[in-house]
Formats: structure tokens, C-alpha cells, sequence
């Protein structure tokens, strides 16, 4: 349950039930209740698992609340409150540790990037035509054949063979501009 309330409910709260578990990142009713959040306004919850499953998911919706200019409480997570100072405190503690576990992922993946390339491990979509059919396709098109029929004796689109016939840096013997 997702709760607003201030000043322009006079002391009535809105109220929002959803559906859909706080796992997910799409939920209507939340986008509504923040979509509806004006200055002075505090979303409450009845439990903060309720509103997200994960520490960045709770950022980024704590951050969308702190937008526009509204507050925050959890009524069984007493800690959890953007009206208090000690409720922001502890969620900028909280921010810094996920900031710093994002750091940390970031440095492991890419120190396995580096191992894996040093292994000859190659990143990315698999090329569709080897160099020599790549060679072969581009000296057909400068016989004069057309870049539909090239295409379709590689079994390949004709944007692939287009991308061979432009001029590129990285490859010898692409051909000028034959469109």
C-alpha cells in the first residue's frame, strides 16, 4: 500500500494498492502516486520491501520523490524517512554503500574483460561473413553486381553488403560510394 500525504490533501491520504510485486520496475500505481507527488507532499509505504526489492531500485525512486520537492517515510522501517534528519542521513549512507558496490562491480568486470582479451576471447556480435567472403563480395560489386544479389548468394541483408561497400578506415579494399 502507497499512501500520500500534505497539505493539499488536508490531512486525507490518498491511497494506492498495487498489484504487482515491488520487484518489478513497472508498477502503474507507483508511477501514478509519484506522478501525483507535489512540493511538501510525503509518499508513505507500509514497508519499504513493499516499494523495492533492490538498493539501486529504492535510489532511483527516492530520488524521483526528492524531485519533486516531496518526502519519504516507511511506517515499519522507522529509519527510512526523507522528512527527518536522521532518516536522510541513514539513506546517505545507504546511497554511498550502493555507490560503492556499483564501483566495485564495475572494476571486477572490467578486470575480467581484460583477462578474457589476454585469453583471445573477442566481444561482440560474431561477424556474419568471413574476410575472405567479405573480399570476394567486394569484388563483385566492383564488377558491377548489384548489392541485393551479392546479398542474397551470402545469405546476408543488403545493409551487410552496403556496410562493406562504404569506405572504411579499418578494412583495405572497401569500395567507394556504389548506391
Amino acid at each position: 500500500m502507497i499512501a500520500l500525504r500534505g497539505r493539499r490533501f488536508f490531512g486525507r491520504a490518498k491511497v494506492f494498492r498495487e498489484k504487482v510485486s515491488g520487484a518489478k520496475t513497472d508498477r502503474p500505481e507507483l508511477a501514478k502516486a509519484i506522478g501525483r507527488l507535489e512540493p511538501g507532499d510525503v509518499l508513505v509505504v507500509t514497508r519499504l520491501d513493499r516499494l523495492a526489492r533492490s538498493t539501486r531500485d529504492l535510489l532511483n525512486v527516492l530520488d524521483e520523490i526528492g524531485k519533486r520537492g516531496a518526502g519519504f517515510k516507511s511506517l515499519k522501517d522507522t529509519w527510512a524517512d526523507t522528512t527527518t534528519a536522521h532518516g536522510r542521513l541513514m539513506l546517505t549512507v545507504l546511497g554511498g554503500l550502493a555507490e560503492f558496490e556499483r564501483e566495485l562491480i564495475r572494476a571486477r568486470t572490467g578486470e575480467g574483460r581484460t583477462r578474457a582479451k589476454a585469453c583471445g576471447v573477442k566481444f561482440g556480435r560474431p561477424r556474419k561473413m568471413t574476410a575472405h567472403q567479405r573480399q570476394e563480395a567486394i569484388q563483385r560489386l566492383i564488377a558491377g553486381e548489384t548489392q541485393a544479389d551479392v546479398a542474397r548468394t551470402y545469405n546476408v541483408d543488403a545493409a551487410t553488403i552496403s556496410r562493406l561497400a562504404a569506405a572504411s578506415p579499418f578494412e583495405q579494399g572497401a569500395v567507394g560510394d556504389l548506391r
